[in-house]
């Protein structure tokens, strides 16, 4: 059977200010080491043979009717402006439309340098790649918005990062990988034939149903007011929240120092970049309003009547922390087994939270066990959980319809840091076995799995991954 991807470009289309044409640089010696067959058959993809797929996805043959380009972008990291970033390590090889009729590409992640390089290797090494394998799949088990991995390949050649490492490529797949950057970049240039062409193809592409920039604007924030809070339902900390990696079709995208909290506390930061903790847990809401903002600057500079615009968009803006914090307590009462709204809720759900910090409760267990002695048991005092769990019950009296906390919104299984890490360790000894299984487990979430009882447990004190690094 010959690898067959449908591809129907559209990006490739658009005018050559939009990306450089570039083939990936190919490698040594590709060997296959995952490949997603349920996201194939949904993207309409014939696998090949495991030969045939090493070298298509490692970037060494390109199947047919690929197109492959680097897409140029800008964006604010940490809130500081990089005029020019675009994929330096990446290449977007097409598009296609699913057997659910939504259009996505397939990129390879750690290609090869391209024009937007900054004299990087454009590679990226093997623990990074399956970082982003595992947490983007898992996060499409919880059901939340993300870009998803095809396949995963060794080069066979050395990365040199902090030292000398296994080479790898990831194969990418997302609704688009427009940014917010994308559209920074032809505002801060004046390129407005550009930034019209590129709101109307993202309008056409993404939300359809929209009209014209603030259109644009109001859909993105939505889709990014709905996302975050989902984010915060699970205790995911994405690490670098930039403008470059704020998604237009609003998915989780690039999975470099993010991290699950185990003990949970507002505060807590993993990447080894944050070092002012800027995407911290509990800020990670206020940035996404500052990243729809900087989404909002640079759509008014296509618009005629820019008075009129801006008072438009500074309305749209304006709106999202409210959107957010609906999103947010829909999110929370459900974890907590509320099916109704009372206006004491948040003050509810706050306590808990508060005496979770406090007590350093684990953010995963003690969801899952509400209503348990194992709740109780993740706190230093217990009594912290007992006096909370008194008025929660309460609360639970009151229903129209009393119910127990459901499992089907709080996980048991999360890739938890100190596992990804020895997954990581194990792989680079040539032992996929703690990837497969933790693939394997991470599918189905919110199930009890027997056998998976120790994916549950936190990190021991010798175990705790106190950072977590972009990879690049």
């Amino acid at each position: 059977m010959t690898l067959t991807i449908p591809f129907d470009n559209t990006y490739a289309r658009l005018p050559n200010v939009f990306y450089a044409r570039q083939a990936p640089v190919p490698v040594r010696a590709p060997r296959l080491v995952a490949f997603n067959a349920d996201l194939a058959r949904i993207l309409r993809v014939t696998p090949g043979d495991v030969t045939e797929m090493a070298e298509a996805f490692a970037g060494n043959a390109l199947p047919e009717g690929a197109e492959p380009l680097a897409q140029l972008y800008s964006g604010h990291q940490f809130g500081h402006y990089n005029p020019q970033l675009g994929d330096g390590r990446a290449v977007l090889l097409g598009e296609t439309v699913g057997t659910d009729g939504v259009r996505r590409d397939i990129q390879l992640k750690g290609s090869g340098p391209t024009p937007f390089s900054r004299q990087g290797d454009g590679r990226a090494w093997l623990g990074p790649v399956l970082r982003e394998y595992v947490v983007s799949e898992a996060m499409h088990g919880l059901g939340i918005p993300t870009t998803r991995a095809l396949a995963a390949v060794e080069t066979g050649e050395i990365v040199l990062r902090e030292g000398p490492m296994p080479g790898a490529v990831l194969t990418r797949v997302a609704q688009s990988h427009l940014r917010v950057g994308t559209f920074q970049i032809f505002a801060a240039r004046g390129q407005l034939d550009g930034l019209r062409t590129l709101t109307d193809y993202a309008l056409a592409r993404h939300y359809p149903d929209a009209r014209g920039p603030m259109g644009l604007l109001r859909s993105v924030r939505d889709a990014q007011a709905r996302l975050i809070p989902q984010w915060m339902s699970v205790g995911f900390i994405h690490g670098v929240m930039n403008t470059d990696n704020c998604s237009i079709a609003g998915e989780t995208i690039d999975y470099g120092p993010c991290a699950f909290m185990d003990a949970y506390h507002p505060n807590t930061v993993y990447s080894s970049i944050d070092r002012m903790g800027r995407y911290a847990y509990s800020n990670q809401p206020e940035i996404a309003v500052w990243n729809i903002a900087q989404l909002a600057t640079a759509l008014i500079q296509q618009m005629d009547d820019k008075d009129r615009a801006v008072e438009e968009a500074t309305e749209i803006v304006h709106e999202m922390p409210d959107l957010m914090q609906q999103h947010w307590l829909d999110r929370f009462r459900a974890k907590i087994g509320l099916v109704t709204a009372e206006d004491d809720d948040l003050s509810l759900i706050s306590d808990l939270l508060t005496r979770m910090a406090q007590n350093r409760a684990d953010f995963t267990n003690t969801f899952r066990a509400l209503g348990s002695d194992k709740a109780r048991d993740q706190f230093l005092d217990p009594e912290a959980y007992d006096t909370w769990s008194d008025g929660w019950r309460a609360r639970l009296e009151r229903e129209k319809a009393p119910i127990d906390v459901t499992l089907s919104v709080n996980p048991a299984f999360i890739p938890r840091n100190h596992r990804v890490e020895q997954m990581i360790q194990a792989a680079v000894a040539g032992d996929y076995t703690p990837f497969n299984r933790l693939n394997a487990v991470l599918e189905r979430p919110y199930d009890d799995q027997a056998d998976a009882e120790d994916l549950k447990r936190p990190p021991a004190d010798d175990e705790v991954v106190q950072a977590t690094f972009c990879g690049t």
